[in-house]
């Protein structure tokens, strides 16, 4: 063994007795955590707004602070934007992660400070390799090379030292030496402006390399595989990279896509580890092949606090600890960062699988929406898309909804809309090709999915005859009063329904 190999192996073995830890101090480090989160507060103008210097201990932070969304606290960002200081963080911002999902404007702007990059975002990259090695004693990681996806774009200045870009561009524009030794393609390729060329140009640099391990989004690696197939004229990856042993992937549910994956990449020694990365914060891993939950990241210079779903629609909705949780209950996470968020509502729904170690499974979104491909449609872009259509096809929308429809074979796929008009449009091709427009306007993800039909195809419409909305609903018993349907779902349980009744 080399002395690099050597050093590289040292440091795992000390991370790894660090996360040990959690089995037996989960709540002291939580409790510490604490104490970092509230060292930055109490530097900032947010921290002045709730009295957080008089905040001694976790009862006290929660009775000091509301839980927030973006919303609450974007009139901060926007500042922060600018160039004021002492907002939401100690001192002031350089980089700050788009992400989309807001109701007040086209994407939320997060900011990413050089003490949460280093605390989270790449502690939490590093783990991962660290957990996946620890039980990997076979793996040639470090003698081949890492594929890294992202569909990040070189982050845009808005003023001098100050710029904003996706979560990847920021990731890859600050990573450490060590990660860009070992990356492929360049830096300079994957923040490449055009999509098509960026494309083109990373497959030409990946598909003879040695690599071994790739990370990114399911939809838009699969995207990538296939190209790297028909570019090489082989049918396995496997033949293509025969050291390829492991795939870190997160973002969307890899569930779909996971038969694809084992058709393309046959290899007995092929493994997938899910991460739960998101733009604001870095959460959980996958640290055990055999159990796809994910251990819950308790260091990370974040503190966490959850929502059961009964507390959800009230004003002031109360928060368990870590301690205060059960297993198999749902909750929407909280969480408290060195990156200015506090007592953030993140709009992740979760349940836990384990309390010894606190392990959990990503469930859903505390919202009606559809992110199958990373696209993170909510009913705000929905509802805003439609009247704007209807009203130029001049008709009226009774009812409607929407889910993900996904094509496997293609590595794609598209949303599938039943919709109930008063009077249905004369061209309801030309209806669904100019929604499909206005929700890429309306939603800067859904808008990245859909280029060149990369990932998402044109949407499909169903025309629901008068009286189907009702129809179910009284199927279900929920008929008349408050009930409706909603307007969009993650999976196709309800669409199918409806098109059951649809079809004659």
């Amino acid at each position: 063994m080399d002395a690099f190999t050597r050093l590289i192996y040292t440091a795992m073995s000390m991370r790894i007795k660090s996360i040990e830890q959690y089995n037996h101090q989960s709540l002291q480090l939580q409790e510490r955590q604490l104490k970092r989160v509230l060292r930055c507060l109490q530097a900032t103008e947010y921290g002045r707004r709730y009295n957080a210097h008089t905040v001694k201990n976790a009862e006290d932070y929660a009775k000091a602070l509301p839980i927030v969304s973006y919303d609450n606290i974007a009139s901060y960002t926007e500042r922060m934007l600018t160039g004021e200081r002492n907002l939401l963080v100690k001192g002031g911002c350089d980089r700050f992660a788009v992400s989309s999902g807001t109701s007040a404007g086209r994407s939320k702007r997060l900011p990413v400070n050089a003490l949460h990059l280093q605390a989270c975002h790449f502690k939490g990259a590093s783990d991962t390799l660290w957990l996946y090695l620890s039980t990997r004693p076979d793996s040639r990681f470090f003698a081949t090379k890492g594929l890294t996806l992202g569909g990040s774009q070189k982050p845009v200045s808005l003023m001098e030292n100050i710029s904003q870009g996706d979560l990847s561009s920021i990731l890859i524009e600050k990573m450490p030496s060590l990660g860009n030794m070992i990356r492929v393609p360049s830096k300079q390729t994957l923040l490449m402006e055009e999509w098509d060329a960026k494309m083109e140009q990373i497959i030409r640099e990946v598909a003879y390399a040695r690599v071994g391990s790739i990370s990114g989004v399911p939809s838009w690696m699969l995207h990538l595989i296939k190209g790297v197939l028909e570019y090489t004229g082989k049918e396995s990856l496997s033949d293509v990279w025969p050291d390829l042993e492991v795939f870190f992937h997160g973002g969307i549910s890899f569930l779909p896509y996971q038969e694809e994956y084992r058709r393309l990449i046959p290899s007995p020694k092929m493994q997938y580890r899910e991460t739960y990365n998101a733009s604001e914060g870095f959460f959980g891993i996958q640290n055990d092949p055999s159990d796809t939950s994910l251990l819950l990241m308790l260091d990370y210079g974040i503190y966490y606090e959850f929502v059961p779903l009964s507390e959800l629609d009230k004003e002031h909705p109360s928060a368990v600890p870590l301690e205060g949780v059960k297993v198999g209950t749902t909750y929407a996470l909280v969480i408290s960062t060195l990156g200015g968020l506090y007592r953030y509502m993140l709009g992740d729904t979760i349940s836990f699988t384990s309390t010894h170690p606190y392990k959990i499974k990503i469930v859903g979104r505390t919202a009606s929406y559809i992110n199958a491909f990373g696209e993170e449609l909510m009913v705000f872009n929905a509802d805003a898309a439609l009247s704007k259509v209807a009203q130029e096809f001049g008709v009226t929308v009774r009812d409607y909804t929407a889910a993900p429809l996904f094509l496997n074979e293609e590595g794609k796929g598209r949303h599938d809309w039943v919709i109930e008009f008063e009077e249905a449009p004369q061209d309801v091709e030309a209806f669904a090709l100019r929604l499909h427009e206005l929700l890429r306007l309306e939603n800067s993800d859904y808008d990245a999915k859909s280029y060149n039909n990369m990932t998402l195809l044109p949407l499909k419409i169903y025309i629901a005859p008068s009286g189907t909305f009702n129809a179910y609903l009284a199927s279900e018993g929920k008929l008349g009063g408050q009930h409706k349907v909603p307007r969009l779902k993650n999976d196709r349980t309800l669409i199918d329904r409806l098109l059951d009744i649809i079809k004659p």
